[in-house]
C-alpha cells in the first residue's frame, strides 16, 4: 500500500506526539500526589495499574504508527 505524502507526515507527527504525550503522562502518573495512583502506604492502586496499561498500550501503538509514517516519509524523500 502506498501512502500519500501528507498522510505519511501526519502518521509521523502522530508518532512523535504519542511519545511526548504518553511519556509525560507516565511521568506524571508516577509522581501522583493526589492519592489516586498510590494508597497511604505508597502501594500502587488499581487506578495506577489501569492507567499505566493504557499509557503503555497507547505508547506502543503510537510508536508503530510513527514507524509506518517514518518509513513512508523516507520513501517520498528518495523520489525526485
Amino acid at each position: 500500500m502506498k501512502l500519500s505524502r501528507p498522510v505519511s507526515w501526519f502518521l509521523l507527527a502522530f508518532g512523535v506526539w504519542s511519545w511526548v504525550i504518553w511519556v509525560t503522562f507516565a511521568k506524571n502518573l508516577w509522581k501522583d500526589a493526589s492519592g489516586l495512583a498510590f494508597d497511604d502506604a505508597g502501594d500502587p492502586t488499581a487506578y495506577f495499574w489501569v492507567h499505566l496499561a493504557l499509557a503503555i498500550t497507547s505508547f506502543i501503538l503510537g510508536s508503530a504508527v510513527g514507524v509506518i509514517g517514518f518509513q513512508s516519509v523516507r520513501v517520498h524523500m528518495k523520489k525526485p
